[in-house]
């Protein structure tokens, strides 16, 4: 490999076109507003148009995707209708960002199509994109191996091939599976490797499939201002508006940013706000210019205070009220985090950034703390006594405001000095009767004993090392779902599978959650998972084509030792599962021993003696 490392400045930045990037593809980018480029692709998109083969060492949120993704559009041809570039990423949000990027870049661009493939979403969707004619295709290494054995992917014209987050699918277990597609792609391609670390296995790798690549290596000096206070929460994606409910409750906010990942979900959430009382708006990029300048003088003269946005209408934004910015979704860019949460803390102000974590985006803190320099804190949802305190105290400030104009309590007390005389009721009573008038339907105090809420979130919020603890020999007991139910699935250690392979692929295929794993038991040809017993016949259906090391699991209910099973049978129900056998009288209908698992000792017959 050649060693090119990029600098972190340039006394001369050159700008994208100098780079090579023209016509649309250019127009694009500078509606998006980039200017110049990041330092990795100041470095790498030269050698790319060059046609050389790239290994990128940047750490997420170097704004590599577009590294990448540029020299791909510049090159790409819209005639040809099988895919010419493919993306491989680790996980399913990493693979939908990166298509956003690609669909962003080309907006300028007629008739270029680009496909996430992932597992949880339906095959339908995918295989009627890839024969309409799909260019690019971004996704994660089981579905595409899902895809190439059904024969249902055509790699056969590939011409570019990125691999995205090297070092991330390696960890979950992805190795083997990159190994194979990377087996099945045209000799003559060109091929991107991108990793924030450089392991051993990523080394070799890149020396076995890689041809006489360039090494770039860029060190990322983002960091952000030590007067912005950065705080995440773990918590699942069904959670989040309720818990963003919370914490606007609790929280002492002036203006806030609330960003999120998509222009649809701008309105869809800042409508929701609005229902709950708060005065929001949303600007995206299909915002007119008008309508985007008015909210954000409306946020400036304290009209409005809460805009929900996406990184693009969000560019450039300064307004002081902004006290808080709160990343509704979480970007995997950590260039977008930084970008996004110095919209607060300007001009030696103090600021509030706010995370909502999923679980499954854990690993993205080390990288947050990386490009900030700084170790986001982990908060806790407000627990209801926390609303109630809140609300109680507002109670309190509203009465004591309105007892301040006296001219308008003087009134007020001689209609009700008449309804004490008329109706012999005590002021204290008819204060209250008032306070349930003004108050509505709504009641003032949250429930502490109805707070499903603070439990979902509360298990989402365990750390990791107790999330992923397991009881060897007994399932442990759902919280309100029932109890695990043993499943087989026809991959074992001679396969050299383990069990962050078996999570990843589940979870990823069926859009599981780790709690939704109990014991996981792997035998020499086969392994016992527990899931859910009360798992979703969709789910299963989902997890049936599922591939772990380039093998199809064939999952089904365990039957227990005595029941017969081979990996490639198709024998019984005509899916996959085995046929059901009664273990008393297997010999009767095989006439032939019961199968042993390959660790119990073997059945010796006594010696008699003659």
């Amino acid at each position: 490999m050649t060693p090119a490392d990029a600098p972190d400045e340039s006394p001369a930045t050159p700008g994208f076109e100098d780079l090579g990037i023209t016509g649309p593809v250019l127009k694009a980018i500078k509606d998006l507003g980039y200017e110049t480029p990041s330092p990795i692709q100041a470095a790498t998109i030269p050698t790319l148009l060059a046609g050389r083969d790239v290994v990128g060492m940047a750490q997420t949120g170097t704004g590599k995707t577009a590294a990448f993704a540029l020299p791909v559009l510049e090159r790409l041809d819209v005639a040809q209708k099988t895919p010419q570039a493919l993306v491989l990423a680790p996980t399913r949000e990493l693979a939908l960002q990166v298509c956003e990027a690609f669909e962003s870049y080309a907006s300028r661009m007629k008739g270029v199509h680009v496909l996430p493939v992932y597992g949880g979403q339906g095959y339908g969707v995918q295989l009627s994109a890839l024969r309409r004619g799909v260019h690019v295709v971004v996704g994660t290494p089981g579905r595409i191996m899902d895809h190439l054995a059904k024969g249902t992917l055509d790699l056969s014209e590939l011409q570019y091939l990125v691999l995205d987050e090297a070092d991330e699918m390696l960890k979950m277990g992805f190795a083997e599976d990159v190994e194979q597609i990377l087996a099945q792609t045209p000799e003559e391609k060109q091929v991107a490797l991108f990793s924030a670390t450089m392991p051993a296995q990523i080394r070799r790798l890149a020396q076995q499939y890689l041809r006489d690549p360039e090494e770039i290596t860029v060190k990322s000096k983002t960091a952000t201002n030590t007067n912005i206070t950065q705080r995440y929460l773990v918590v699942s994606y069904a959670q989040k508006v309720d818990a963003l409910t919370r914490i606007l409750e609790v929280e002492n906010f002036d203006g806030m940013i609330v960003f999120v990942r998509t222009k649809n979900e701008t309105e869809t959430l800042a409508e929701k706000l609005r229902a709950r009382g708060y005065s929001a708006a949303a600007i995206n990029g299909d915002v007119p210019q008008v309508q985007r300048e008015r909210s954000v003088n409306q946020l400036k003269d304290g009209k409005l205070d809460i805009l929900v946005a996406t990184d693009v209408a969000a560019r450039g934004l300064d307004v002081e009220r902004i006290s808080h910015v709160v990343n509704f979704d979480i970007p995997t860019d950590t260039e977008s985090y930084v970008h996004r949460i110095g919209r607060t803390g300007r001009a030696g102000r103090t600021g509030d950034a706010i995370s909502f974590i999923t679980p499954r985006e854990r690993y993205l803190l080390k990288h947050i703390e990386k490009a900030t320099r700084q170790q986001p804190t982990q908060m806790q949802l407000p627990s209801t006594e926390d609303v109630n305190t809140t609300r109680l105290a507002r109670f309190d400030d509203a009465i004591t405001t309105a007892l301040s104009e006296t001219s308008r309590i003087d009134a007020f007390r001689d209609i009700i000095a008449h309804y004490v005389r008329h109706h012999d009721v005590p002021e204290g009573d008819v204060a209250a009767a008032l306070a349930v008038v003004a108050q509505g339907s709504t009641p003032l105090l949250l429930d502490p004993a109805d707070d499903a809420l603070s439990q979902a979130v509360a298990a989402d919020n365990r750390p990791p090392r107790e999330r992923q603890t397991r009881e060897p020999r007994e399932p442990r007991e759902r919280r309100g779902r029932g109890d695990y139910t043993p499943y087989r699935i026809e991959v074992g250690r001679r396969h050299r599978v383990e069990p962050r392979q078996i999570v990843g692929a589940l979870a990823n295929e069926g859009g599981l959650g780790r709690d939704d794993f109990g014991a996981i038991n792997i035998r020499p040809d086969f392994s016992i998972v527990e899931l859910p017993a009360n798992l979703d016949s969709a789910v299963l259906d989902k997890l049936r084509d599922t591939r772990i090391s380039g093998r199809l699991i064939e999952i089904a209910p365990d039957r227990g030792p005595g029941a017969r099973r081979g990996s490639s049978s198709r024998d019984g129900d005509g899916r996959g599962r085995p046929p059901r056998y009664d273990r008393t009288d297997r010999r009767d209908r095989h006439d032939r021993p019961a199968p042993r698992d390959r660790e119990e000792k073997p059945f010796r017959k006594p010696r008699h003696k003659a």
